[in-house]
């Protein structure tokens, strides 16, 4: 069991010193490990007085058999002191000791690895997988032990407004396991985890106050392994929400700095400009790259330097302890545009090292797919090369989807811009790693984008579980949960119904929701549990036809299996000929709709209804 805060009777020349509570971060190590040279930092009041002056040899401070202390590095805050360890191959598991005053130290704890070592472990998300994500404080509350937790700076507990917690945790996700899975889902995303302890607006999770807490009003530690292995042997996965950009005010390390070298400073606060184009813009200014990337997103998030190498190790290990503890499968990254983008890449490479088939993907809410691309692996030739794998794909959201589904037909616009934005994918390095989705916590919910119509909801579904890259549904889509970001994202953040005792509809059951709900739950359970079985969509090759009077179509196929997707977005019936996809349909006389079981000849014409999608598995 890993301590979050160890009791440490401390020695010093002049005999006893009192017991006090000293943090050390990361609370133990694993051997084995590629990432091996390791940065231990110990936290208390005076603490660095507690350690005596040590001349290192070369090879360092033997501590166990293959475990070398190399370095005793002091800060100018003495509340603060850093242990450079390197782990031989051949270290062992058990306890070491770091040299403090006296005749007792401080006890720190080499683990073994899980077994497959970082393999059989840490699977990857990939384009097989359907992603839910969560929102832990407002999907359902599974223990209202923990709704308040005595000591924490935000006690509010209202339903009644969007601004406070509501009390939604990680045993309430837990308990729905079997309804997200058959629902189709394979893999859940939460939204951060760590603790928040802000004074006010913590049910997001986005500003860390101690990265080796897990929230305890969600459930904490106990909570979280729980639920992830719940989730494994159900053969789902987790994926966990990242910050590297940016921690809360109540951080110890921002309250309490080890030296003024940890967090970008300025005259006066400096917001992020939010312009991700002077990244890689060659006329670009060095002030402007400056603010974009060193000035802080909010006054409550101070920004990291990520330029300290203090910091790197900090943010690395703490990524790479997280996957290794908890057996996380995918790694989300938050504001990925933001951060120091060498630094990332190191990151990045340090976790792939350690967990080959770990999936990383980061938020880039940016416009335009060179922009976007930039920021993930690519095809350009270009002096910065990313390593990330994939990006939220806002592209294929906001200048795909939604203008095919709310625009009028055009040469550039409607349904055209969805197959323009994907005709652009020879700019990625692997297009199928791309995250599509139609919403997330942060914008308006895609039902109500499209003004709770739900003809354009399901066509909206139906490219969503058909098309290339990973899917990813926000809770609450399949029950036509609505809202916008006015007059704030509290208003996209709504519980979801049936999660607290005492609802008066429960919408995670058939009996709970209503007609309307339950035609369009069971359209997306239909499709995808459809696609779970379908290599075609998982894992085959896309081909797009030009867009002509509105009607899109498209082929996912591989050596097994052909799916033709038709989206018709007038909104009057069409006929469709179908001479012109002959490269496809050759060989086949029917469609299977997925849907309905329904045959359909596939011979000179199908008929189509008004805003509508099929998807045909051909026969």
């Amino acid at each position: 069991m890993n301590r979050l805060v160890l009791t440490m009777v401390l020695f010093c020349w002049t005999g006893w010193i009192q017991a006090q509570q000293v943090v050390v971060y990361p609370t133990n190590w694993w051997t084995g490990m590629k990432w091996n040279k390791l940065q231990v930092m110990v936290r208390g009041d005076k603490i660095a007085a507690m350690v005596p002056m040590v001349k290192m040899k070369p090879e360092g401070m033997e501590l166990a058999p293959g475990v070398h202390l190399k370095q005793i590095k002091r800060v100018t805050n003495p509340n603060y002191i850093f242990f450079d360890i390197e782990l031989a191959a051949h270290a062992k598991p058990g306890w070491i000791t770091l040299p403090f005053a006296g005749k007792k130290g401080l006890k720190y704890e080499l683990k073994p690895r899980r077994t497959g070592n970082g393999t059989a472990y840490a699977k990857g998300v990939t384009s097989e997988d359907l992603v839910y994500l969560i929102m832990p404080d407002r999907f359902s509350n599974g223990d209202e032990s923990n709704d308040r937790v005595k000591g924490m700076r935000d006690q509010s507990l209202r339903r009644d407004t969007v601004f406070n917690r509501h009390g939604g945790d990680l045993k309430g996700v837990q308990n729905h396991l079997d309804y997200l899975q058959d629902l189709g889902v394979t893999a859940i995303w939460l939204n951060p985890v760590i603790e928040n302890d802000m004074p006010e607006r913590t049910e997001h999770g986005y500003a860390f106050t101690d990265h080796y807490k897990i929230e305890r009003r969600i459930g904490g530690e106990e909570a979280y392994h729980a639920l992830v292995d719940a989730a494994h042997a159900k053969g789902m996965k987790i994926i966990q929400d990242a910050v590297y950009n940016h921690i809360g005010t109540e951080h110890f390390l921002f309250k309490d700095q080890p030296d003024s070298g940890w967090f970008h400073r300025w005259p006066k606060f400096t917001q992020t400009s939010y312009k991700d184009q002077v990244v890689f813009d060659p006329y670009a200014s060095a002030g402007d790259k400056k603010m974009m990337s060193d000035g802080w997103f909010v006054p409550s998030m101070p920004d990291w330097d990520q330029s300290n190498e203090m910091v790197q190790q900090f943010l690395i290990q703490h990524a790479i302890w997280t996957v290794e503890e908890f057996g996380i499968d995918g790694w989300r990254i938050d504001t990925y545009a933001y951060n120091d983008l060498p630094f990332m890449n190191r990151c990045n490479q340090a976790l792939y090292d350690d967990f080959p088939k770990l999936t990383i993907f980061g938020e880039t809410w940016v416009h335009g797919v060179p922009n976007q691309s930039y920021f993930c692996e690519n095809n350009y030739e270009v002096p910065f090369k990313s390593n990330l794998q994939a990006t939220t794909d806002f592209q294929t959201l906001f200048y795909g989807i939604q203008p095919a589904l709310t625009q009028a037909f055009g040469w550039t616009d409607g349904v055209n811009k969805l197959y323009t934005t994907l005709a652009q994918d020879f700019l990625y390095k692997d297009p199928m790693r791309q995250v599509i989705f139609l919403d997330n916590h942060d914008i308006a919910r895609f039902y109500s984008v499209v003004n709770e119509d739900t003809a354009k909801y399901k066509a909206a579904f139906a490219w969503l579980l058909t098309g290339r890259g990973i899917p990813q549904m926000y809770y609450g889509n399949e029950i036509l949960m609505a809202g916008t970001t006015s007059p704030n994202d509290g208003y996209v953040r709504l519980d979801f119904p049936g999660g607290w005792k005492g609802d008066q509809q429960n919408k995670f059951t058939a009996a709970g929701r209503t007609a309307k709900e339950n035609q369009v739950f069971d359209y997306i359970r239909k499709l995808a549990n459809f696609r779970k079985s379908s290599s075609a969509i998982k894992t085959g090759k896309l081909m797009q036809f030009v867009p002509y009077d509105g009607v899109y179509v498209y082929f996912r196929y591989d050596a097994q299996q052909t799916v033709m997707c038709i989206m018709n977005t007038n909104d009057k019936s069409f006929t469709l000929g179908l001479s012109r996809f002959s490269e496809r349909l050759a060989g086949f006389a029917t469609g299977r709709d997925v849907v309905t079981g329904a045959g359909i000849p596939l011979k000179d014409s199908i008929g189509l209804q008004p805003m509508s999608n099929l998807v045909l598995e051909l026969n």
